[in-house]
């Protein structure tokens, strides 16, 4: 039996936000994802693409608020990312 192409997406994903290189936001993206993943449509999955291709210092400074989220990632993810506390 194969695996549905969602579930595949999906999977993937994780395994990206699990395994960036910079700890800080393997622990942030990865929990993330592994919370929200099984509730996101496909709309969301495409955010969630796009955001996994930023940079690590890029994606941190906008979630500390650091520097300002570009319009392209002003979007429901970044919002639930931002809402998002890492030790739950």
């Amino acid at each position: 039996m194969t695996e549905e192409p969602l579930t595949l997406r999906r999977k993937r994903l994780l395994h990206r936000s699990r395994y960036r290189g910079c700890l800080e936001c393997d622990l942030l993206l990865g929990r993330f994802v592994a919370r929200y993943i099984d509730r996101l449509d496909d709309v969301e999955l495409a955010q969630l693409e796009a955001l996994l291709e930023e940079r690590d210092q890029d994606i941190l400074a906008w979630y500390t608020g650091r520097d300002r989220v570009p319009p392209r990632h002003d979007n429901r993810i970044f919002a639930l990312l931002r809402r998002f506390e890492i030790a739950t």
